[in-house]
């Protein structure tokens, strides 16, 4: 007879300790289906935490359970509406094993007639909880796998035309939040490439690969925020402004780009120009700048200007990262 287990909850997030649990079904069931409720205890949207169970198991059939009962309770009524939405679900399907580590593992796997199997319900294996989590990420950040925890990070961008201060405002940011940024690969790179202030059209491929590598590693450290100078939209703005076009992996990453950060901040061309050696002029400076802002309306980005010194820019941050909700229409309310 085929062995079929069950698990159900929230995974809000999905940590080590599901994880565990999942493990252990593995080992002992033919197949595994997880069924993942939406609920209003994280704002992390369902199908992104059903697509951290799909990603780290492939070979689980996850359900995602739109209209499933909220919340765990004792209460019989609650109980009884909870079972009959499972048993729906299923349609006649016949689970073998419920798997689970709470309380509620008692009378669904009595109403399914499978086997009641607890896996480290006094969490001595695994010591942890989503509430845990969900309280302070990066303080947990061993019991939450990299596919989960970067979801759990709000990723903001700073863009903008050379000298408007990104690189000073970045950097800044992270330390008062005491988390990681993701400096500028691009003018790294530049710097030791550059062949009479120019370099090749193949090179602004290798720019978008080496600053993305660059942002996923301050993204695995990050504690809450991860703060990135400039992104693949600069970088394709850079290839047009050198070659007049730009290279197919930068130009797709440049397309991704509107989804890849949760903020785009824009530093304004209103500070004084630092004419270093690597820089091409105050005027070039503001058309290039009217280009990116030009860049970002088409391709539908919404962004927050900052003015001032770099205090007033801080400010301004910070009163956006205060009122910013992650997965949340924020924007309306931020301008």
């Amino acid at each position: 007879m085929k062995k079929l287990g069950l698990t159900l909850g929230k995974f809000a997030p999905f940590h080590k300790g599901h994880q565990y649990m999942v493990e252990t079904a593995l080992k002992e069931v033919d197949e595994l289906i997880v069924v993942i409720y939406d609920t209003t205890v994280t704002t992390i949207p369902l199908h992104i935490r059903a697509g951290w169970i799909r990603k780290l198991y492939p070979g689980v059939r996850v359900i995602e359970a739109w209209d499933g009962p909220d919340g765990y309770s004792d209460d019989r009524e609650h109980e009884i509406r909870e079972e009959q939405y499972i048993l729906g679900l299923l349609d006649g399907e016949q689970v073998s094993h419920f798997y689970s580590s709470e309380f509620y593992g008692e009378h669904m796997s009595k109403a399914l007639g499978a086997v009641d199997r607890r896996v480290d319900e006094a969490r001595g294996v695994v010591p942890i909880s989503a509430t845990m989590i969900r309280e302070d990420p990066y303080k947990h950040r061993q019991f939450v796998s990299d596919i989960v925890y970067r979801d759990l990070i709000t990723k903001v961008v700073f863009v903008g035309a050379m000298s408007t201060g990104k690189s000073t405002l970045t950097e800044a940011l992270a330390g008062k939040y005491n988390t990681t940024y993701a400096s500028e690969y691009g003018r790294d790179y530049w710097t030791e490439h550059q062949v009479d202030r120019r370099i090749s059209f193949e090179a602004f491929d290798e720019i978008a690969a080496g600053h993305i590598e660059r942002e996923e590693k301050a993204l695995m450290e990050a504690n809450r925020y991860l703060f990135v100078d400039t992104n693949a939209i600069t970088t394709y703005m850079f290839a047009l402004d050198y070659h007049g076009r730009a290279p197919e992996l930068l130009t797709r990453l440049a397309l991704e780009n509107a989804g890849r950060y949760d903020l785009f901040f824009l530093c304004e061309d209103d500070i004084p120009y630092d004419d270093t050696w690597d820089r091409s002029g105050d005027q070039k400076r503001h058309v290039f700048h009217k280009q990116i802002i030009a860049d970002l309306k088409e391709r539908r980005i919404p962004y927050i200007p900052l003015r001032g010194s770099l205090e007033e820019r801080i400010k301004r941050v910070e009163e956006v990262l205060k009122a910013f909700v992650p997965y949340s229409n924020y924007f309306g309310s931020l301008v």
